[in-house]
């Protein structure tokens, strides 16, 4: 069982920055696949950003140029930084894991990101 705990987030002007930050917790496992997703009005839960343990990344089309993903092995924690918002990145925004191993998915609890003036 892996628990991921979330932080960051909150309220922020359209241009402003923000930093998410998760970290898993557990007994004896290793994560592949660290990322971030973000569920909209919309209710879909959309990849935004994701790194694997190797240091590969990906970026939704919407992120690139915007936002920054990047992990740390040892702490097992990944981070977002978040430049540039717009009143459309708000959503409340979910860490993911994915273990080496088995492949199994575990979610955090969400955090809450609004972007508006």
């Amino acid at each position: 069982q892996v628990q991921l705990v979330e932080s960051g987030g909150g309220w922020v002007h359209p241009g402003g920055s923000l930093s998410l930050s998760c970290a898993a917790s557990g007994n004896r496992f290793d994560i592949y696949v660290m990322g971030w997703y973000r569920q909209g009005p919309d209710n879909l839960r959309d990849v935004v950003a994701a790194i694997t343990k190797g240091g590969s990344v990906r970026y939704a089309d919407s992120a690139k140029g915007r936002f920054t993903i990047s992990r740390d092995n040892a702490k097992n924690t990944v981070h977002l930084q978040m430049n540039s918002l717009k009143p459309e990145d708000t959503a409340v925004y979910y860490c993911n894991v994915e273990l080496m191993n088995s492949g199994k998915s575990y979610w955090g609890q969400g955090t809450q990101v609004t972007v508006s003036s």
